[in-house]
C-alpha cells in the first residue's frame, strides 16, 4: 500500500481562492472511497491505497481544474511506497504520537 500527498494548483484563475476546486476534488475522492483512504489537510490531500488505483485517482483529481475552465494546472505528488510492511496514514500518525508521548513522559 502506498501513501501519496498531492497538491493541485490551478493557474490563471480569476481568484486567489482555490476552495471551489478543492471541493470539486473532494467529490472525486468520495467517488473512489471504496478503493482509497484520504485525508484533506489545509495545504494538500493525503491518499492511501494500491499504487495503480492511486494513479487513476490522481489523474481524475488533476482533471478537475481543467473541467472548471483552468487552462493550466500544476500538480505535485510525493509517493511513500513502503514494501517491507503495511503503512497507513493512521499508522504513521500513531507512530509519531507514541514518540511524542515517550518524550513527554521523560
Amino acid at each position: 500500500m502506498a501513501i501519496i500527498d498531492i497538491s493541485i494548483i490551478p493557474v490563471g484563475t480569476n481568484s486567489t481562492s482555490v476552495s471551489e476546486y478543492v471541493a470539486e476534488i473532494h467529490k472525486v475522492l468520495e467517488k473512489h472511497k471504496e478503493s482509497i483512504n484520504y485525508q484533506l489537510t489545509p495545504m494538500n490531500t493525503v491518499i492511501e491505497g494500491e499504487l495503480p488505483n492511486l494513479f487513476k485517482v490522481i489523474q481524475d483529481m488533476h482533471e478537475v481544474p481543467f473541467n472548471k475552465g483552468a487552462a493550466r494546472v500544476a500538480t505535485t505528488i510525493r509517493i511513500d511506497d513502503r514494501r517491507d510492511k503495511k503503512s497507513t496514514i493512521a499508522g504513521k500518525l500513531e507512530s509519531v504520537e507514541a514518540k511524542l508521548n515517550e518524550l513527554n513522559n521523560k
